[in-house]
């Protein structure tokens, strides 16, 4: 079956570029991808022009967090542009040396809710489970920059035994997200074998991963992956794309291929300066998302994460921009906006201020254009009423 989005002319590839043409005919391995990623300062100056500041960053990167680029990712970069999109989210800059002083190493207070290591435990129904410390390549605003890449100032030490006893003695818990790290980098039988582990857990209803690698390495997506998953329903995916350039002929078929298997899938972008802090970028890359059946899903306001000042924005500029799209694109293209409560307060959904006044048996509310209509409230029932009608519905 063909899809719109096969033909759409917004869709294009870009490989080799960087690569000698000889590399075409190992593009589509992964594992050649992953062999040949750009992780050092003469492998970038082999390819592009950097600036001094990028220079700088990659120095400092070693002891920080990692630089690890794949070709596929690396061909959308600008060579001769320090301010390219797709650059800015993966060529270290000496501001990550910076830290201001209302940056934090662990922004979302992740490691005071781990029941045991490697999961957190944060909201009431369900955990997040890190169950690898790399990816294919490495965001430069990654929230678990501390532990990830290998080279940060923790180690990731996942308790798996633990986790999984936890889980099981846990019957509050009935959806896991696997994020870490990456968790597509493991092989499909490794990536069986966990995922048939959590099935085996009665009250666990649903099973999310999060992974970069669609937009990174959309070379693992396999046909033979995807038949893997078809397995595990109901499970979700949360994939992370930022830029419309991101979502290449490559990312697409992948992404058709997941979504043929039956798999939902969600976006969550952060939102950059530079990157993808305009309304036209964003709804560019929210249309594509739905062309590649991604339901875009979270805007994140960047979190306090060191070294990450360079890319933050204020959060009144993702209000507007959650503005520039309501009413101007269909609902499902919309994003919520979230701020991840410094510390561990969780995701906060942020939105623009639609509601004028409220007065009883009246609230008056505005419109995407600005235009405003009264609405008539109805009087709350009294608590002594409402208690009495639902023990008759229930």
């Amino acid at each position: 079956m063909r899809y719109p989005a096969d033909d759409d002319p917004q869709f294009v590839s870009h490989a080799p570029g960087y690569w000698p043409a000889e590399a075409m005919q190992k593009w589509s391995d992964a594992k050649w991808q992953l062999r040949n990623r750009v992780d050092s300062l003469a492998g970038l100056e082999e390819r592009i022009n950097l600036t001094d500041e990028e220079r700088g960053g990659v120095l400092l990167a070693g002891s920080k967090l990692a630089m690890s680029i794949t070709p596929h990712y690396f061909n959308l970069i600008d060579r001769d542009d320090p301010d390219c999109p797709i650059r800015r989210q993966v060529i270290p800059r000496i501001e990550e040396g910076w830290t201001a002083p209302e940056e934090l190493a662990d922004p979302c207070g992740e490691d005071s809710h781990m029941p045991v290591p490697g999961l957190v435990h944060r909201y009431p129904d369900r955990v997040l489970f890190l169950v690898t410390d790399r990816c294919a390549s490495y965001c430069r605003y990654c929230t678990r920059s501390r532990v990830v890449s290998g080279v940060g100032e923790q180690q990731l030490e996942t308790q798996w035994e633990a986790a999984f006893e936890y889980l099981e003695r846990t019957p509050a818990v009935r959806d896991v997200l696997l994020s870490g790290g990456d968790p597509l980098l493991f092989s499909d039988a490794r990536l069986d074998r966990l995922l048939t582990r959590l099935r085996a857990i009665p009250h666990i209803q649903f099973l999310r991963i999060g992974s970069r690698i669609p937009i990174f390495l959309p070379q693992r997506i396999t046909a033979e992956f995807c038949e893997m998953l078809r397995k595990h329903h109901p499970l979700f995916i949360s994939i992370h794309a930022n830029h419309p350039r991101e979502l290449t002929t490559e990312v697409r078929d992948g992404l058709g291929r997941l979504a043929d298997a039956g798999v939902p899938m969600g976006n969550q972008s952060v939102l950059l300066r530079g990157v993808n802090d305009r309304v036209e970028v964003q709804k560019n890359l929210v249309h594509k998302l739905l062309m590649c059946r991604v339901r875009p899903y979270y805007l994140y306001q960047c979190d306090l994460i060191n070294g990450s000042s360079h890319l933050r924005t204020s959060v009144a500029e993702g209000v507007s921009i959650i503005e520039g799209l309501r009413g101007h694109t269909t609902g499902y293209a919309i994003p919520q906006f979230v701020i991840d409560g410094p510390g561990g307060g969780g995701k906060i959904p942020l939105n623009p201020n639609y509601v004028i006044d409220s007065q009883p048996g009246r609230v008056t509310l505005r419109n995407f254009e600005g235009k405003v209509f009264e609405y008539p409230d109805p009087t709350p029932m009294p608590a002594e009423a409402y208690d009495a009608l639902h023990a008759r519905v229930d």
